[in-house]
């Protein structure tokens, strides 16, 4: 492979047309601009530069060379500049969340985007397991989780804390309580006997939830399966419509509750003793983040704070 900095030199040396000029301009002693021409001459076999003297001229292989180099150097720095180029508006950046946080997540995303269409934001839906699978294997540049990552290659923050709610068709008896307008969140605790006769409505998190927030207000509780399973769905879009048809409650964190896009349907309760995710921000350890994905990192941190 040819050398890019003889290259360089003999361009320079046949503009300028004098070793010694070609060395100011490079910076170079007059012996090293001669040595890197006969280095050039030596790797390609072929005689370059016909010497007269102080003056020269090229040779049939020089004229070839010169004319095919201006675009192989034109190209390398292209490439330089483009690599050194480092846009906080510009290029793709691939985005794991898991169904609640994304529900949140990527309309903001989305906004930014249409306000900087040569960001490309690729995100996907994922479970905390496969978040940091994707960030430890560089197939994701940033991700969201609801828990921390176990995986040294990952780096966690703490960014915000999600509520949990228990989610209700609205008219249920026991609704009541203080409603926030803003949320639409009632501030109340329903009567045990209540959840028992709606059933529950399942998803792939459902367990996991309704431990966390009904076993800190309701002793009565043990686990989810002791309610009478009336349905469910493993699509994060989908899992409250069940709940809008009065088929039965699920417990479900806020984000989703506050995408779902017939809320007149359901009622949503902050209970007495309120329980929270806590939501973190994740991208590989040790790895310099480009500037679009600090650009992303900013408004995942923005949106999902707020």
């Amino acid at each position: 492979m040819i050398n890019p900095l003889w290259l360089r030199t003999f361009c320079t040396l046949v503009e300028s047309g004098h070793f010694t000029r070609t060395a100011e301009q490079l910076h170079m002693t007059q012996s090293g601009v001669s040595q890197q021409i006969r280095k050039l001459e030596q790797q390609l076999g072929a005689e370059l530069l016909i010497r007269e003297g102080k003056q020269f001229t090229l040779s049939d292989a020089g004229q070839r060379l010169y004319s095919e180099a201006l675009s192989v150097l034109q190209s390398l720095s292209e490439l330089e500049q483009s690599v050194a180029e480092d846009d906080p508006h510009s290029g793709l950046v691939r985005v794991f969340s898991p169904g609640s946080v994304g529900l949140k997540l990527y309309p903001q995303l989305l906004s930014l985007q249409e306000k900087h269409p040569d960001l490309v934001i690729d995100h996907r839906f994922a479970p905390n397991v496969d978040v940091e699978n994707a960030i430890a294997d560089a197939k994701a540049d940033v991700g969201s989780m609801t828990s921390k990552s176990n995986l040294a290659e990952v780096t966690t923050e703490a960014i915000a804390e999600e509520p949990l709610l228990l989610v209700m068709p609205s008219g249920i008896d026991g609704d009541g309580g203080d409603v926030n307008e803003k949320s639409r969140v009632v501030n109340d605790t329903p009567e045990w006997a209540v959840l028992e006769s709606l059933g529950f409505i399942d998803h792939p998190d459902a367990a996991h939830h309704a431990n966390l927030l009904l076993s800190a207000n309701y002793p009565q509780f043990e686990h989810s399966d002791a309610f009478t399973k009336r349905g469910g769905s493993n699509q994060i879009g989908l899992i409250l419509e069940p709940v809008s048809c009065g088929l039965g409650f699920t417990v479900l964190p806020a984000h989703a509750v506050a995408a779902f896009p017939k809320p007149e349907l359901i009622r949503a309760y902050r209970l007495a003793t309120p329980v929270s995710e806590t939501l973190y921000l994740c991208h590989r350890r040790h790895k310099t983040l480009a500037k679009r994905v600090q650009t992303v990192i900013a408004e995942a941190r923005r949106c999902l704070s707020s």
